[in-house]
C-alpha cells in the first residue's frame, strides 16, 4: 500500500487589509490604513476626531479613552514630527506608549 501524500501548499494569500482592521461586528479594531475602509467608517472616523478637538482647550488635556491599552508606533521612515504628534496623541487619550525604532527592529532584518 503506498502512501500519497499531497506536499503542504507554500502559497500563502494575505488577507484584505479591512478583515484585520474591522472585528465581527464591523467596528474598527485596528487603524491600519484608509484604502479599504468605507465612506461610513471614515465619516465615523473624523465625527469622533472632531469631538476630541474640545480637549487642547481644556486645562487637563487627557481623556481616559484609552486607559490601560497600550499604542505602539512603528514608522518606517524617521520623523521626529509624526512620532512625537502620535505619541501626544495617544498619550492624551490616556494610552501607554511603545516607540520601536525600524533601524534596531526586527523588520530590518527582513522580519515581520
Amino acid at each position: 500500500m503506498s502512501s500519497s501524500k499531497q506536499p503542504a501548499s507554500t502559497s500563502f494569500k494575505a488577507p484584505d487589509s479591512s478583515c484585520l482592521q474591522l472585528d465581527e461586528q464591523g467596528r474598527l479594531r485596528h487603524f491600519l490604513t484608509t484604502e479599504s475602509l468605507s465612506k461610513d467608517v471614515l465619516t465615523e472616523i473624523m465625527d469622533v476626531a472632531e469631538s476630541f478637538s474640545t480637549i487642547s482647550h481644556q486645562a487637563v488635556k487627557k481623556v481616559p479613552v484609552l486607559r490601560g491599552k497600550t499604542i505602539v508606533n512603528l514608522f518606517f521612515e524617521n520623523s521626529t514630527r509624526t512620532r512625537t504628534t502620535f505619541e501626544l496623541a495617544a498619550k492624551r487619550l490616556s494610552a501607554d506608549v511603545i516607540n520601536l525604532n525600524i533601524a534596531t527592529s526586527a523588520a530590518a532584518k527582513g522580519e515581520s
